[in-house]
């Protein structure tokens, strides 16, 4: 069991078969016959989030349609990259926005998965950190808010917040610290 320790394990590498259960706001996917490489390259892993998306969002002609842009970043502080992915297509936005998930490893055999809709891009990581996990900001605009302006989701121990429009999710103020992971400009790819 030490090798399957949190330090340096993606969560997504190559999935078969999983069951997958809603838990409030949390999808929580337990995998069997997953393989746990220590160290995948990028393409590696871009290629087990594809896989693992394609299962998520089906095969329908909805599901076809799907775009996706994503971004590995480290949002517990612990070495280990999570997946801030951004689906677009008609079953993935609306006039206010488009679809965040975040994808983490929460045990060797579990993933879960955080959705937050109607956000739009850039999506930035920020300095600050609610109950061990980076505060998140996404735009948000459209479907009734004409302004835009930029919403800070804080994690609250088990999710972020699941609209940004409203609470607990805030409006941030001009010039908070953080890093874009996934920019406005980024091109976002075919999912089929």
């Amino acid at each position: 069991m030490s090798s399957m320790k949190r330090q340096r394990t993606p969560f997504w590498n190559v999935f078969r078969r999983s069951l997958t259960v809603l838990v409030g706001e949390t999808l929580l996917c337990f995998i069997a016959d997953a393989s746990f490489a220590q160290s995948p390259g990028p393409s590696k892993l871009e290629d087990s989030l594809k896989s693992f998306l394609q299962h998520y969002t089906g095969t329908s002609a909805e599901g076809k349609a799907t775009r996706y842009s994503a971004a590995f970043t480290d949002l517990r502080g612990d070495g280990i990259q999570e997946a801030l992915v951004y689906l677009t297509s008609d079953g993935w936005c609306g006039s206010g926005g488009c679809t965040m998930l975040v994808l983490a490893r929460e045990a060797p055999l579990t993933l879960s998965l955080r959705k937050t809709t109607i956000t739009r891009l850039p999506i930035r990581v920020l300095a600050t950190k609610s109950n061990g996990w980076f505060d998140l900001a996404v735009r948000v605009q459209g479907g009734g808010i004409p302004f835009g302006y930029e919403a800070e989701l804080s994690f609250d121990g088990k999710t972020y917040p699941p609209n940004p429009s409203v609470l607990p999710a805030r409006k941030l103020p001009r010039g908070v610290a953080g890093q874009v992971v996934v920019p406005a400009s980024t091109q976002a790819k075919p999912l089929f």
